[in-house]
C-alpha cells in the first residue's frame, strides 16, 4: 500500500468513531501522556487543536493550564511559506481560521516561541512505526519546522499523538522525515528510543 492509499485508509477508520469513542480515546491519551516524565516536566509544551479525526489532545491541554505550565499550538507561517511557529495558547487567545479551515492563534497578536525553546512537541499523524517514523498529511509542515533537530543537541522532545490502530508495520523514512521520540496513544506511551528519559 503506497502512502497516498494508507492516508486515505486511516482517515476514513478515524472519521468513523463516534464523538463518545472520540472522548474516551481523548481521554486515555492524557491518562498516558501525564504517565511519562517528558510531559509532566515539560514546561513549554506543543499540542494541535483536532482536525479531520485526529486523537483530540484538549484535555492535555487544560491539564496544563490547570498544571501552571505553557501551551502552543503551530501555527502556518505567513511568510514562510510550508513553515510553521508555535505560538502560546490560553483560554482567551484571539483565534482565526487558517487556509485549511483549521482554528490557529492569530499571528499578528500572539506570542511566539521558536519551536527550539520548547520543551515537548506532540505532532499529529496519520501513520507511525515501531522505529518513529511518522506518516503526516503530506504537506512537511512539521519536517520543514523542525529541520534542526537533525543536527542540534539541545532540542525538544517529538512525541507523535495517535489511536493505538494508527500503527503500520513499517512506513519508508526519507532523509528529511524528523523521527519522534515518543509514541502516545489511547492505549500506551511508548518511548522509541535511548535518548528519551529525562
Amino acid at each position: 500500500m503506497n502512502k497516498t492509499e494508507l492516508r486515505r485508509l486511516i482517515r476514513q477508520k478515524r472519521r468513523e468513531l463516534t464523538p463518545s469513542e472520540r472522548n474516551i480515546a481523548g481521554r486515555r491519551l492524557l491518562k498516558q501522556l501525564t504517565a511519562r516524565p517528558e510531559y509532566l516536566y515539560s514546561r513549554r509544551v506543543a499540542l494541535y487543536l483536532s482536525n479531520d479525526g485526529e486523537i483530540d489532545p484538549q484535555w492535555a491541554i487544560q491539564d496544563l493550564w490547570k498544571r501552571g505550565k505553557q501551551a502552543f499550538l503551530p501555527v502556518l507561517h505567513p511568510l514562510r511559506k510550508g513553515e510553521l511557529v508555535f505560538i502560546r495558547y490560553a483560554r482567551n487567545t484571539p483565534m482565526r481560521n487558517n487556509r485549511f479551515g483549521i482554528s490557529e492563534p492569530d499571528f499578528r497578536r500572539g506570542k511566539q516561541v521558536p519551536a527550539r525553546f520548547l520543551s515537548l512537541i506532540c505532532l499529529p499523524l496519520v501513520a507511525f512505526d515501531s522505529r518513529g517514523n511518522r506518516l503526516g498529511m503530506g504537506g512537511g509542515f512539521y519536517d520543514r519546522t523542525l529541520a534542526f533537530t537533525h543536527h542540534q543537541g539541545q532540542k525538544p522532545r517529538l512525541a507523535g499523538c495517535a489511536y493505538a490502530f494508527q500503527e503500520v508495520r513499517l512506513l519508508p523514512a526519507e532523509s528529511w522525515d524528523i523521527p519522534l521520540q515518543l509514541i502516545v496513544t489511547d492505549q500506551e506511551a511508548r518511548p522509541l528510543s535511548a535518548d528519551t528519559g529525562l
